[in-house]
């Protein structure tokens, strides 16, 4: 089993285009960056997720293309917000905060709305062959992202989930290479979502 894997690894490295190797790279970036709370996050990610359209459409993981393009304009806000002026930080840009106990069952409502309704159209309307686990990870990459954007430490608890699934899923299409991308995703978002709790407990 092992072995096979290996083997498919190997496999899927000796086919990877450059446009997967470029998106697994920015994306990686991204994340990094993200751990760092560094407004770059969001100039990187544009670029990674563009290309994951086209990777995605062609993977026929639907609901994943359309996530992204989702990505792309919460990018563009996301950047605008991490800049502008906010008056009620002490420092005049948005602070690292916890979501209240309402927001949190919020966020977790919203998100399995997403998800039913993005299982159905994905069932319905697409030739999706995951179209429950397609749906399921993309609304909590929504949601990761929208908190990404606010600056929540809850974003990473809905990132690692969103990757802990993702990798099996990476490597069932055969997209090996980024499935190991996820892995490394996993362990950047623990780490951030260790340093983003830090920062958020100093702040309060």
């Amino acid at each position: 089993m092992l072995n096979d894997f290996f083997l498919l690894l190997l496999d899927n490295i000796r086919q990877t285009t450059w446009i997967e190797a470029v998106a697994a790279i920015t994306g990686v970036t991204s994340i990094w960056l993200g751990r760092k709370a560094n407004v770059l996050i969001f100039p990187v990610g544009i670029v990674s997720v563009l290309l994951y359209v086209y990777i995605c459409y062609n993977a026929r993981l639907y609901a994943d293309m359309g996530v992204n393009l989702v990505y792309f304009v919460m990018s563009i806000y996301g950047w605008y917000n991490w800049l502008r002026p906010h008056k009620e930080s002490k420092s005049d840009k948005l602070p690292i905060t916890f979501q209240g106990g309402q927001q949190r069952w919020f966020s977790a409502g919203l998100t399995l709305l997403m998800f039913v309704a993005l299982a159905f159209l994905l069932s319905r309307f697409t030739d999706s062959d995951v179209p429950v686990i397609d749906a399921f990870t993309t609304a909590l990459c929504i949601m990761a992202m929208y908190l990404t954007t606010q600056k929540k430490v809850e974003n990473w608890v809905y990132y690692i989930i969103a990757d802990l699934i993702s990798i099996p899923l990476y490597i069932y299409k055969g997209l090996v290479f980024t499935s190991l991308q996820y892995v490394v995703f996993v362990i950047i978002a623990i780490i951030a979502l260790k340093a983003w709790r830090t920062e958020a407990l100093q702040y309060d």
